[in-house]
């Protein structure tokens, strides 16, 4: 698993674990049941703190992406997380809010975030228009 950590971005680092987790799981180079490298191993391989990358696993199996079997490692969780409805918007709205912030910050116009924003759900999504993960 390749991981890059960016310590100028402003972004914890643990959330940039986190966040490259999730997009390795969303993209398919991670799948459900593959074993994640041990906190140890994470620590030395991206050069930080291990309670760093405690704290990015921990987050990440609180939120039902990857668990751990005792004595045996950390795996990414299979099949989907089920949470409420209402959990799962506010937690878009936060991040919708984070890139929405940046745009502005770099001076994007909205017609060219929609661009953006449609291209990487085209990535995503089937064509089907359910709203069905690929």
């Amino acid at each position: 698993m390749f991981l890059k950590i960016d310590p100028s971005s402003g972004i914890p680092i643990y959330r940039q674990i986190m966040d490259q987790i999730k997009h390795s799981i969303a993209s398919g180079a991670l799948r459900s049941g593959e074993q994640l490298p041990s906190v140890r191993q994470l620590s030395l391989d991206l050069k930080v703190n291990p309670t760093t990358v405690v704290k990015a696993y921990s987050e990440l199996e609180h939120e039902g992406v990857i668990h751990t079997r005792r004595g045996m490692g950390t795996f990414v969780s299979e099949g989907r997380i089920e949470m409420a409805v209402k959990q799962k918007v506010e937690i878009l709205s936060r991040l919708a809010e984070r890139l929405v912030v940046e745009a502005v910050h770099l001076g994007v116009t909205s017609p060219r975030l929609r661009e953006i924003f449609e291209d990487i759900i085209q990535r995503y999504f089937t064509g089907n228009g359910n709203g069905e993960q690929r």
